[in-house]
């Protein structure tokens, strides 16, 4: 992932940097003869929402939509895990939903792809604000549209193609991403990167673990909550990034009942017990093996 840091350090230092007044030419629409054409071999990163739209949109689980549609690549240098949307395997890498006519998921489409031709960045390290971003407008030589007799403000660009409530749902997935746990540079384990992946991607899967195990037993959900969480997968995503900001950064965003506390306790001193008592023994054998 260091193309995309370096991408970064190129918008902050040579892109025009454009306020939601700011003015741009540009349409897309299939009489352009580049109709489509930027719609392959490109590097799409779905968010969580992204993968709630699409999965909802083409009557998948999260588990389903994750294993046909998705990547999930590999870095040393990554803090958390990331999704990319799976190419198809043909000459030209074409995304697996559009077609002729265009994109067959055009109303849940990715985040990504709503925001093009615009790119957005922020040029404080670690904030999580949307009101601290700037936009920026991407140029790519092969793109007609930008040649189209159509002016519009960045705002109303947003608005045409709602990327408000996805940048809202983005926010609490941005402050979790840029938590001051990795911007210390500290990793996750790899159970914690498993819980990461399950409360962030695999929602589904998450609504399982919160449901049919005994998390109710441990933490003290209010009943509203359980209700809202078991059919709207929007609640449970937001109560998974609670979720995480307890069981990833020790933060108290979850209450925990007593009883479990207490069983909890109980078992760390029945550890400490075992382990003062078999070096008692050792030190008795130690002690024995002298004479």
């Amino acid at each position: 992932m260091e193309e995309i840091e370096k991408f970064k350090e190129e918008i902050l230092k040579e892109y025009e940097r454009l306020s939601l007044d700011s003015e741009f030419n540009f349409a897309c629409h299939p009489g352009v003869a580049c109709y489509n054409q930027c719609c392959a071999d490109i590097n799409i990163f779905l968010t969580p929402y992204d993968i709630i739209r699409l999965k909802n949109a083409l009557g998948m689980t999260s588990q389903e939509f994750l294993s046909e549609h998705t990547v999930s690549p590999f870095d040393k240098n990554l803090k958390y895990p990331v999704i990319l949307l799976k190419m198809n395997e043909d000459e030209k890498k074409t995304c697996p939903f559009v077609g002729e006519k265009g994109c067959g998921v055009y109303e849940n489409r990715p985040w990504a792809c709503r925001m093009y031709p615009l790119g957005m960045a922020s040029p404080k390290e670690g904030s999580a604000e949307l009101d601290d971003d700037f936009y920026f407008l991407l140029e790519e030589g092969f793109c007609k549209g930008h040649k189209e007799n159509k002016t519009l403000t960045v705002a109303k660009w947003l608005e045409d193609q709602g990327i408000n409530e996805y940048n809202k749902m983005g926010y609490y997935f941005k402050e979790l991403t840029l938590h001051k746990f990795f911007q210390e540079g500290e990793n996750l384990s790899p159970k914690k990167i498993e819980m990461f992946f399950l409360a962030c991607y695999n929602l589904d899967s998450f609504r399982d673990f919160v449901f049919k195990s005994s998390f109710f037993d441990k933490f003290d959900v209010e009943e509203t909550t359980k209700k809202a969480i078991e059919k709207d997968d929007i609640e449970l995503l937001k109560f998974g990034y609670s979720w995480l900001r307890f069981a990833l950064f020790g933060e108290e965003t979850i209450k925990v009942k007593k009883e479990a506390l207490e069983a909890k306790q109980k078992q760390l001193d029945a550890k400490e017990a075992m382990k003062a008592n078999a070096e008692s023994v050792a030190k008795e054998r130690r002690r024995k093996g002298k004479k």
